[in-house]
């Protein structure tokens, strides 16, 4: 046989099968059965390809994976289980016989795995959101972009036809829908109600779609039918916990609902669907039909007006890049030529400066920086922070790890040489190290999960999240165990081999009783652990300061015990009435009515506004325009100029406007009391009011507009009192009298303002944990380096204290040198920090400066920690009784 084989020059058996046998088989069968394989290979090779004879070599080699063929309990493998059994009872007894070190490993390691499961979570969160679609590489949402000078703006927002011509004129797209998420007519939130109850109740996210948008979005239905929810007028969609609110355990579709107490413009419930997943970036639990909608005359044939965001699905295999250059075609046909027919010298610009743009669905809610919406954003750079953050404190603690693994080897030295000298082989100890190495992962693997568990209900406070933990998803486990493995590994990989290359002569001599003396290697991890720890303090306070800066900046208007009673609107034409009463109540100083306020959450309208007569000439200034009424500015401790406010007692006044400095400024007016601008009508201007704040601090302010009006969904109620709870009670009274079907609703304007900050908050609280988890971390390696320098030192120690040597010095003896490298962290970090914090703070206009004294402070709080942290030792030893550290010499 074996000569057949030798003369064969044709394929061979499958090496690795056979290896793969002689793992398992018994010796006595091993001749035997691997001399049947070959034939058997042989054979079939003149009847069926090779490939055809390896495989059934291998199915031979798998059948024999019966009991009767295994290797007994002396076989090799029962070796290393035995072998094995021995590492992880030396690793048991480690684990107690040095337990402050085990307990500075397992921990750090902990800390770092529990941090990194969690930022895990919150990322793996961020990067899911509408990956959820079928069709997720085929659905864009349509943009504007304009480039400003260099600087590109870009919108969502379209006129009514937009969704129509893209349909008509691009055979590329195979659907297109329009959306209005905007707090706009019935969009945004309203008072709701069953059509057979009387009960209002307040209920958010509400948004106007088209048909096609539920068929974009793969929209799932609960009841009804998705391909027909929307087509009928005034039909209306609830989500599923909607519909289980007002409708539960039943079948709504058919049913009439009122939105806002108008009982003659009721809506039909045209089916129930899914509630949106929390990773999309639409959450919306009502969408009112735009069939038949005109809100005004000629409105859905007018290129005048951007208020319709604009989905579409592509058909597959659609270039981007070419369809992207044809949509130029819907800038000159209608966009442009809309300006020219009007005479607006907008129209130039247009066609120079703007373009469209389809942005992946995938990439709205992170790489939306600088699109103007509503939608809420990440910043895709603040999750990538996040994630290196969460990576560092992983990387401190197995630096904690390597560090007290070597530093201690002098206590293993011993045992390395004897193991050596008895015949172990440097890959048998290097063996046995990683597997303590392992160990010691999976005990920290197994509780840093069980951390992270435990606080992710905090963590969701502190994210703004409902993050669950994936225990039934199949890879969860696994990948934990391999977690456990790879850090292992990564950990214990040099320890292993620095332990396992001592000679064992230079051991047994005792040259190596003190272990390692070379400290490069510890004191470079104190520096960059110690490093990382200053950048996350300095970005602690930069960001705790900006936000501060934020909340206590001069804006222009008086925020602080200002009451909005929300729901204002369904009053009718008892708004009035209902304003004098509250006037009333000895505590109110004032009221306004408006829906709009310098906080998210109100309504905003852009307009683009002219000097009188030039609309035809100059450029459109772009001015939001807000109706109120004439106690408006007083109530809100706005600043008039010049001029004067609104009266009711004026008629002339409901052709009259109010305008900000930037406006007058961005439309020449010198002298503005008195002159006359435009929009779609003419307005007098009758005053200025000082600039205020009314976006977010990230952008300058912009242009505003001032107009009579009474009515709104807010009452704006100024008050003065100690006594909060009296007189939010007094309102409550009020209220109840004239809306007893309605319950009151009401925030409070200084804390609306401080929610816009919502996102700058959480990167403070972020930053702050995670800064203190790494100076734990840090501080855990440092306490463990001191003790073990200190116990290396304690004969030294000893012989000093002998010979007269005081407190302080041995006290300064064992902590300058930590002390030096903190030192040097500070100066590493320094420049680290100011970089990142600067491109963060890049992103507000308004933002504070970063000082000096952030770094000192930053700098000595790290110093103390640290001294802190190695007082104990050192004191400790500086105290002990030299008798005891000498008795041996």
């Amino acid at each position: 046989m074996a000569q057949k084989e030798k003369q064969f020059n044709g394929p061979h058996p499958p090496g690795l099968a056979a290896w793969f046998l002689l793992q398992f088989l018994r010796d006595d069968l091993v001749e035997e059965v691997l001399g049947d394989l070959d034939e058997k290979f042989y054979q079939m090779l003149k009847r069926k390809p090779s490939f055809k004879a390896k495989l059934n070599y291998w199915y031979q080699v798998i059948n024999y994976l019966r009991p009767f063929a295994f290797r007994k309990s002396r076989s090799i493998n029962s070796n290393h289980y035995a072998m094995f059994q021995n590492y992880s009872k030396i690793a048991w007894r480690n684990l107690f016989k040095y337990k402050m070190y085990s307990f500075i490993k397992i921990g750090g390691f902990a800390i770092g795995i529990a941090a990194c499961l969690l930022i895990s979570l919150y990322v793996q969160h961020e990067l899911s959101y509408d990956k959820h679609y079928d069709n997720s590489d085929r659905i864009f949402r349509v943009l504007n972009v304009y480039n400003d000078q260099g600087e590109y703006e870009r919108w969502p927002a379209f006129p009514a036809q937009i969704a129509q011509v893209l349909e008509d004129n691009f055979p590329e797209i195979e659907k297109a829908g329009r959306l209005i998420p905007y707090d706009w007519y019935n969009a945004g939130n309203n008072q709701f109600r069953r059509g057979d109850q009387t009960q209002n109740n307040y209920e958010e996210g509400f948004a106007y779609a088209d048909q096609e948008l539920l068929e974009i979005l793969e929209v799932p239905m609960v009841y009804g039918n998705q391909a027909h929810a929307l087509t009928q007028p005034k039909s209306i969609v609830l989500s599923r916990r909607m519909s289980d609110k007002y409708f539960p355990n039943e079948d709504p579709v058919g049913r009439t609902v009122i939105l806002n107490e108008d009982e003659s413009d009721p809506f039909v419930v045209g089916g129930v669907m899914e509630n949106f997943p929390s990773n999309s970036h639409l959450q919306v639990d009502f969408f009112i039909t735009l069939k038949e909608v005109e809100f005004w005359p000629g409105e859905q044939t007018n290129w005048c007006c951007y208020n319709y965001d604009s989905y579409v699905l592509l058909r597959k295999g659609t270039d981007l890049d070419e369809l992207e250059k044809k949509l130029l075609f819907v800038r000159d046909n209608y966009i442009v030529r809309y300006y020219r027919e009007v005479e607006s010298q907008d129209a130039d610009d247009a066609q120079e400066n703007l373009s469209l743009q389809l942005q992946l669905i995938g990439d709205i809610r992170l790489k939306s920086e600088g699109v103007g919406d509503i939608i809420p954003h990440r910043d895709i750079r603040i999750v990538w922070l996040f994630a290196a953050i969460a990576f560092f404190i992983l990387l401190l603690a197995c630096i904690n790890f390597i560090n007290l693994s070597t530093a201690k080897s002098a206590n293993r030295a011993r045992e390395v040489g004897l193991r050596k000298v008895v015949g172990s082989f440097r890959g048998n100890i290097i063996q046995q190290f990683l597997t303590e190495s392992i160990f010691f992962s999976g005990i920290s693997v197994a509780l840093g999960t069980l951390f992270a568990w435990a606080f992710l209900p905090y963590f969701n406070i502190l994210s703004g999240k409902a993050l669950i933990f994936p225990w039934a998803a199949w890879y969860f486990i696994p990948l934990l165990a391999l977690i456990a493995v790879v850090i292992g590994i990564l950990a214990g990989i040099y320890p292993s081999l620095y332990l396992s290359a001592f000679k064992p002569i230079e051991v047994l001599k005792g040259h190596l009783s003190r272990g390692s003396k070379s400290s490069r290697l510890r004191n470079a991890t104190v520096v960059f652990q110690f490093t990382a720890s200053i950048v996350l303090i300095v970005g602690a306070f930069i960001v705790h300061r900006q936000m501060q800066y934020i909340l206590n900046k001069k804006l222009g208007f008086d925020k602080d015990q200002v009451i909005m009673i929300q729901g204002t609107n369904t009053l009718g034409e008892k708004m009035e009435p209902f304003k004098n009463e509250l006037l009333r109540l000895a505590d109110v100083k004032n009221a306004a009515t408006s829906h709009y306020l310098p906080v998210s959450g109100t309504k905003r309208d852009q307009n683009s506004f002219w000097k009188d007569g030039r609309s035809k000439i100059d450029k459109g200034i772009g001015a939001q325009i807000w109706r109120v009424d004439q106690d408006y500015i007083n109530t809100l401790g706005m600043k008039l100029l010049d001029g004067r406010g609104f009266s009711k007692d004026m008629a002339s006044d409901s052709s009259s406007i109010i305008i900000n400095q930037t406006m007058a400024r961005e439309l020449g007016l010198e002298n503005p009391v008195g002159q006359r601008i435009m929009n779609w009508r003419t307005w007098t201007v009758i005053g200025v009011v000082e600039d205020f704040h009314f976006e977010s601090l990230k952008g300058d302010i912009g242009s505003l507009a001032f107009a009579l009006g009474d009515f709104g969904s807010i009452m704006t109620v100024k008050v003065q009192t100690e006594n909060m709870p009296d007189i939010l009670r007094s309102i409550t009274t009020v209220w109840e009298t004239f809306m007893p079907n309605q319950p009151i609703r009401y925030t409070f304007l200084d804390e609306t303002y401080a929610h816009m900050y919502k996102d700058v908050r959480q990167t403070s609280q972020i930053f702050t944990g995670f800064a203190i988890l790494a100076i734990i971390v840090a501080c855990l390696g440092l306490f463990a380096l001191s003790a073990f320098i200190t116990e290396q030192r304690h004969r030294e120690i000893g012989i000093r204290k002998v010979l007269g040597a005081s407190l302080g010095s041995l006290f300064q003896l064992l902590t300058l040198n930590f002390v030096k490298l903190v030192l040097i962290s500070l100066i590493i970090a320094i420049p680290i920090a100011w970089k990142i914090m600067q491109k963060w703070l890049e992103d507000f206009v308004y933002r504070t400066e970063i000082s000096w004294d952030v770094f000192l402070v930053a700098g000595l709080m790290a110093l103390m920690i640290a001294i802190f942290t190695i007082s104990y030792q050192s004191i400790k030893a500086a105290l002990s009784n030299p008798v005891n550290s000498l008795r041996s010499e």
